[in-house]
C-alpha cells in the first residue's frame, strides 16, 4: 500500500525468513507484522495447533481471531519432544534470519533451542523472546497474559484513579500487553537486522511485556516520583442527544475555537478560563459548560460544528462502523484474507512505506499444511515425511 498511484509489490522484508515459535496473540502480532512486509513466516505449532485456532468468531470452523494474528504465514506442526523433530528444525534454523518465540522462559532450551544453542550454528541468527516480566529477574518464570501484566505494570490502577467513583479496576477486555508487547518486538527485530547489516552478527532480543506497559505510562511514571498538588486534566466524554464526544481543547487556539462554536466567546475573559494554568484548575468545569451544548445536539452535530471550528473532537464510534469507514478505506487500512470459510477484513500495519508492499498477505494456513514442502527443502525425502507423520511426530 502506498499513497501514490502505483502499486508497490516489493516488501521491505522480501528474502527475510521467519522461524515462529509463537502462540495466541504477542508473539504472533509480532510475526504477522513481518509477514505484512514480505517475510516468509514459518509457523511452528504443537500437533494440536495454536489454542487461538478454536477462538471465537468462527465460522464453519475457522476463527477469524487466528486468522488476522497469522496471515500470511505458512504451518508446520510437529511434536518438539521428538529428537528427530529437534533435528531437523535445528536444520530448519539454519537457513533463517529470525526466530521469535513467547514461550516461557527455559522452555525453549529444555527443547535444546535456546539462543546459545544456536548461535554458534547460525551467527547471524535474530533470536527475539517475548515474555510477560522478560527472561531475567524474580518474576521471570512467573506465568502472564495480558490482563495480568495491565494489574502488575500499574496500568489499571492509574485507570482506577482516573475514574470517578469507579470502586474497582476496569474489567479487561482489549488486551493491550500483547499489541504493544508485539510492536515493540517488531521494531527491535528491525533494530536488530540493520546492525546486523554493519556486524554480520545476529543477537538475542529479550522483550518483557512489562517493561513495554511501564513505558506507556509516561507521564504517571513522572507524577509518582514528584507528586503534585493539582490533579491532572482528564478527559471525559460528554454527553450528547444520542451518544457521546470526546473533545479536547487541549491548546489556547483550541479553547478560542471551542468558545466560538458554542457561542461562548465571553469565555476568553472568565477569569476561571483565561490562561493555561486556569483552564487545567477548572478543567471540569470547562468540560461540564461544553456538555451543555453538547447535549442540545447529536453527536454527528456536535462533531461536525466542533471540527469546522477546527476544535479536535470525535463521536464515540462502535468498532462495526470502523469497517466502512471512509478515512480508513482512503487509507488502505484493510486488507481482505481468506480462510476455508471464505474471506473476511484484517487490519493493515497503520504506516505506509512509498517503496514498499505493506498489507496482510492474502493467505492463512491450516494447521500444518506446509510441514512437508518446509522439510522437502531442506532434502527430506518423501519417505521420510511419511514416517514422521506415522510416528505421529509430524501432523
Amino acid at each position: 500500500m502506498t499513497d501514490g498511484s502505483e502499486a508497490v509489490t516489493i516488501g521491505a522484508l522480501d528474502g527475510v525468513r521467519v522461524l515462529d515459535f509463537t502462540s495466541v496473540m504477542a508473539g504472533p502480532f509480532a510475526t504477522r507484522m513481518l509477514a505484512d512486509l514480505g517475510a516468509e513466516v514459518i509457523k511452528v505449532e504443537s500437533l494440536e495447533g495454536d489454542q487461538v485456532r478454536a477462538r471465537p468468531p468462527k465460522r464453519d470452523g475457522f476463527s477469524a481471531y487466528f486468522g488476522t494474528l497469522n496471515a500470511g504465514k505458512q504451518s508446520i506442526a510437529c511434536n518438539l519432544k521428538s529428537p528427530d523433530i529437534i533435528a531437523l528444525i535445528k536444520e530448519l534454523i539454519a537457513t533463517c534470519d529470525i526466530l521469535v518465540e513467547n514461550f516461557r522462559p527455559g522452555v525453549m532450551a529444555r527443547f535444546g533451542l535456546d539462543f546459545a544453542a544456536l548461535r554458534e550454528a547460525n551467527p547471524r541468527l535474530i533470536y527475539c523472546s517475548i515474555s510477560g516480566y522478560g527472561q531475567t529477574g524474580p518474576k521471570a518464570l512467573f506465568p502472564a497474559y495480558a490482563p495480568v501484566i495491565h494489574a502488575a505494570s500499574g496500568f489499571d490502577m492509574v485507570n482506577l484513579r482516573y475514574q470517578d467513583g469507579a470502586d474497582r479496576p476496569a474489567t479487561s477486555g482489549v488486551f493491550i500487553a500483547d499489541v504493544l508487547g508485539g510492536t515493540h518486538a517488531f521494531g527491535a527485530i528491525q533494530a536488530a537486522l540493520y546492525q546486523r547489516e554493519k556486524t554480520g552478527q545476529g543477537q538475542h532480543i529479550d522483550l518483557s511485556m512489562l517493561e513495554a506497559m511501564v513505558g506507556m505510562l509516561v507521564f504517571e511514571t513522572q507524577e509518582a516520583q514528584f507528586p503534585g498538588d493539582a490533579r491532572r486534566p482528564l478527559y471525559t466524554p460528554l454527553k450528547t442527544s444520542d451518544g457521546f464526544i470526546m473533545v479536547a481543547p487541549t491548546s489556547p487556539r483550541n479553547f478560542e475555537q471551542l468558545s466560538e462554536a458554542v457561542g461562548h466567546p465571553e469565555w476568553r475573559d472568565d477569569p476561571r478560563f483565561r490562561t493555561n494554568a486556569d483552564r487545567n484548575a477548572n478543567w471540569s468545569t470547562l468540560l461540564g459548560l461544553t456538555e451543555l451544548w453538547t447535549q442540545e445536539r447529536s453527536a454527528a452535530e456536535a462533531e461536525t460544528i466542533l471540527t469546522r471550528h477546527g476544535v479536535p473532537c470525535a463521536r464515540y464510534r462502535d468498532i462495526g462502523e470502523l469497517l466502512d469507514d471512509p478515512q480508513l478505506e482512503a487509507r488502505g487500512a484493510f486488507a481482505r484474507v481468506q480462510d476455508g470459510a471464505g474471506a473476511f477484513k484484517v487490519p493493515n500495519p497503520p504506516f505506509r512505506m512509498s517503496g514498499s508492499r505493506v498489507e496482510a498477505r492474502d493467505h492463512v494456513a491450516p494447521l500444518g499444511a506446509d510441514g512437508a514442502n518446509v522439510l522437502a527443502a531442506l532434502g527430506v525425502s518423501a519417505d521420510a515425511v511419511a514416517a514422521l507423520q506415522e510416528r505421529g511426530d509430524l501432523g
